[in-house]
């Protein structure tokens, strides 16, 4: 039988970077607007800016959910790996107990 280790420490650093990356997503200002049409020296440009944020609004609020989720994801098996792992040592130390150990 091979030893299975999860460092949960890391794992729940990764939750926690990917909870700032979700809160980037959500919190930060489309990077079109700035712009007007004037600064970007013809319409054509703008436009392309235009799609480029109207694309932007649509794909960065479906990115910033499935990084929200895989974060929940990555905190719960975390927390599951620890939990298992109280619980057979738990048990592991009742049965020494009862062998007499």
């Amino acid at each position: 039988m091979s030893d299975i280790k999860a460092d949960t420490k890391r794992i729940k650093e990764c939750s926690r970077a990917l909870q700032r990356i979700y809160d980037a997503f959500t919190n930060r200002a489309n990077p079109a607007e700035e712009f007007a049409t004037a600064e970007l020296g013809n319409q054509l440009v703008a436009d392309a800016f235009q799609d480029f944020a109207d694309n932007w609004k649509i794909h960065r609020k479906d990115l910033a959910e499935q990084i929200r989720t895989l974060g929940t994801i990555t905190w719960d098996a975390a927390k599951s790996y620890d939990a298992i792992d109280s619980e057979l040592a738990a048990a592991l130390r009742r049965q020494d107990a009862k062998a007499g150990k």
